[in-house]
């Protein structure tokens, strides 16, 4: 079995063989011209994000500058996705966002892990393991989500969060590690922050 194959299947790899950097480096060329572009440059970005990404839905926007190991081409992207910048994609496995969902700056969604045994690292080996984020999550400023979760649909991740394992949908959970705090209910239909009612 190759390393690439070993890779697809979510098993223990070497990252670092040719025929894996080889690939990963031409897959990263398109996000360097990306992060050069910004306001005013919707078309060629638009043009980029098709050619980057495993999936893009319409009415999805990057802020540049965005840093993704394989420049994406793991990467399922939903329609109305929107990420501010700095957003990082540690896209070795792949990475599905649903439709409508927010990431605030600074957030990293990782799929790559490395083995706890010091022996194993030294041979800088990797395994990676998919990240499913579903619709119409925000997920907060300087959040860190880790290998295998999955974030169920319209809930909200707070910022700074570290999520290292699942969380429900229609919930906000916050912290370190990301535990539920509450479930999204009818006083959110009232009030959009804290004693500020709903007027829209």
């Amino acid at each position: 079995m190759t390393e690439t194959e070993k890779m697809e299947k979510g098993l223990i790899y070497d990252c670092t063989v040719d025929e894996i950097m080889t690939v990963q480096t031409g897959c990263v060329q398109y996000m360097k011209e990306y992060n050069t572009l910004g306001l005013g440059d919707e078309e060629r970005m638009e043009e980029l994000m098709k050619l980057m990404f495993a999936e893009v839905g319409s009415e999805t926007y990057i802020q540049p500058p965005f840093y993704a190991n394989w420049g994406g081409a793991h990467v399922h992207l939903g329609e109305s996705v929107y990420a501010n910048f700095n957003l990082t994609l540690v896209d070795d496995g792949h990475i599905y966002i649903g439709d409508k969902t927010m990431l605030g700056p600074n957030v990293t969604i990782a799929t790559a892990g490395h083995p706890i045994l010091p022996e194993l690292r030294e041979k800088a080996l990797q395994f990676n393991v998919d990240v499913h984020i579903g619709r119409n999550v925000w997920i907060g400023a300087g959040a860190i989500i880790v290998p295998g979760v999955t974030i169920g649909d319209n809930s909200v991740i707070g910022a700074g969060s570290v999520v290292t394992k699942d969380i429900p949908a229609n919930v906000v959970a916050v912290g370190n590690p990301c535990r539920v705090m509450r479930e999204i209910s009818d006083h959110d239909k009232e009030f959009y922050y804290k004693d500020k009612r709903v007027n829209y």
